[in-house]
């Protein structure tokens, strides 16, 4: 029995779309699927310019799970681009949430303290 699937976080608008060339009905085309966590992956990688590190810690997946991400992604736009195929953008194991909600690993599940989960527990105050 194989694994199950680990949930990848992704931005809220991102949102299910086809696209293909120009001209040709979408009934003549073949189309390749990209998932929505592959556009996520994408979209950090190479719109953010982000290490694979860094993206993956963001999607809340390791790094060797983000690559595999990518990869596949890269593959379904690279087939569809030089083939000439409709990419169908859906799917996906993924959890929709503005980035500001999802919670922090080092805070034990609570709300992030501003950008990213590099941030300190605060100290507590003394009593005076």
């Amino acid at each position: 029995m194989p694994r199950p699937q680990s949930t990848k976080r992704i931005l809220k608008e991102l949102e299910e779309r086809f696209f293909k060339p120009r001209g040709v009905p979408l009934a003549r085309l073949e189309q390749v699927r990209l998932t929505l966590d592959g556009l996520e992956a994408i979209r950090l990688a190479d719109l953010e310019g982000l290490y694979h590190e860094e993206a993956a810690r963001r999607m809340g997946i390791s790094r060797a799970t983000y690559e595999r991400v990518l990869n596949a992604a890269r593959k379904a736009v690279a087939e569809a681009l030089v083939q000439g195929k409709a990419v169908e953008i859906s799917g996906g194991s993924v959890d929709r949430r503005e980035q500001s909600r999802w919670p922090c690993p080092v805070h034990g599940g609570r709300r992030r303290r501003g950008r990213g989960c590099r941030c300190r527990p605060r100290p507590e105050r003394e009593k005076r």
